[in-house]
């Protein structure tokens, strides 16, 4: 079985969050809807999988312009996706990537500089929630993630905590959106972590939601 996976775009720093049952229950849901199938039948798809980073609100950025100090500055994306610089005012920042940003930067300096060159570097980061890892469950923290580019199952473990006493790591879900459909993609977690089973450490995409069940006794 040959499995395509379209990556999202990226994102921001961690933060805590409160989930509710309910909402557990309807993620859960959600992802019962479309196809379901096995860690080890994404990881080639998984590990070729690249995806880069979007800017988001919030997201704190170096401009650097080559050969102008004047013109090089760090500025925040602000609420409404923009971001203001010497010369340049108001520009969408939000939803594009760095290297995307930058060409759109170059384009309006042209104005006023011989032949710009622009970089945008990330220092901070917050993004847009679409492109966060959430975990919900039975993790020792749940939270939501920023996304990094090579994130895998156990990465995002560490950042969690771990699992909690009552969790069912073997029953656990990604719910991921591929090409317009929710796949579920079943992860052994307690084999990952007790057993080594690399299979089970599928990297991360953005947007994906790692749902951890409780165990029944």
């Amino acid at each position: 079985m040959t499995i395509v996976m379209h990556a999202c775009s990226p994102k921001g720093r961690l933060f805590p969050a409160v989930l509710t049952v309910g909402l557990i229950l309807m993620l859960a849901g959600c992802g019962s809807s479309g196809p379901s199938i096995d860690a080890s039948e994404i990881a080639a798809a998984s590990e070729s999988s690249e995806a880069e980073y979007e800017i988001g609100p919030g997201d704190s950025l170096q401009i650097f312009v080559w050969d102008h100090a004047d013109l090089s500055t760090t500025v925040s994306v602000r609420p409404d996706g923009k971001i203001s610089t010497p010369l340049v005012e108001d520009l969408q920042a939000a939803g594009k990537t760095p290297t995307a940003l930058a060409r759109d930067i170059e384009g309006v300096l042209e104005d006023y500089v011989r032949t710009p060159v622009v970089t945008v570097i990330m220092q901070g980061f917050v993004g847009e929630s679409e492109q966060q890892i959430r975990v919900v469950g039975q993790a020792t923290t749940p939270m939501a993630l920023q996304y990094r580019q090579g994130m895998t199952v156990l990465d995002v473990l560490i950042q969690v905590g771990g699992l909690s006493e009552f969790a069912a790591g073997n029953r656990a879900k990604i719910i991921r959106k591929s090409a317009g459909e929710e796949v579920s993609i079943k992860v052994r977690l307690n084999d990952l972590i007790n057993e080594g089973d690399i299979e089970q450490n599928v990297q991360m995409l953005p947007g994906d939601v790692l749902i951890i069940p409780q165990s029944f006794f």
